[in-house]
């Protein structure tokens, strides 16, 4: 009995890290800009791990691998978020800014009004990034 309960709770933590690792890779390739895209890698990837990792602790038992495992996952929850705290950091002096709801909103209006094809003409001209460098 205690057996199964044991074997149910590592497949459950591991299940859920796979989860949520998947919810990180979906979310970096679906969101909009590096801010969200930072936010979700951190958070969701941390959790994902910080699960997956526990699960493997408590699959060893007690042995010199969990404790190397329970410091791997120390090592996660501190260098994940700080990593992307250092991504979005770099992105604001670089002068990204931030995607927001008016920006959709511009783009629905151009496609549905046929501006599409005026913002396609205004692409033509070489674009600057924020270095003052051609852009393309």
């Amino acid at each position: 009995m205690i057996e199964t309960l044991y074997v149910g709770a590592i497949v459950v933590l591991l299940a859920l890290g796979v989860f949520f690792t998947f919810v990180s890779a979906v979310g970096v390739l679906r969101l909009p800009d590096v801010y969200a895209r930072a936010h979700t890698a951190s958070q969701t990837d941390t959790l994902g791990a910080g699960l997956a990792l526990a699960a493997v602790a408590l699959a060893l038992g007690w042995q010199h691998a969990t404790v190397y495992t329970v410091l791997l996952l120390f090592f996660v929850f501190i260098t994940n978020p700080t990593a992307a705290h250092a991504i979005a950091r770099s992105a604001a002096d670089m002068g990204i800014e931030p995607w927001t709801a008016d920006d959709g909103e511009a783009n629905e209006r151009l496609e549905s009004d046929g501006g599409a094809d005026k913002a396609d003409e205004r692409d033509d001209a070489p674009s600057q990034d924020a270095t003052g460098g051609d852009n393309r």
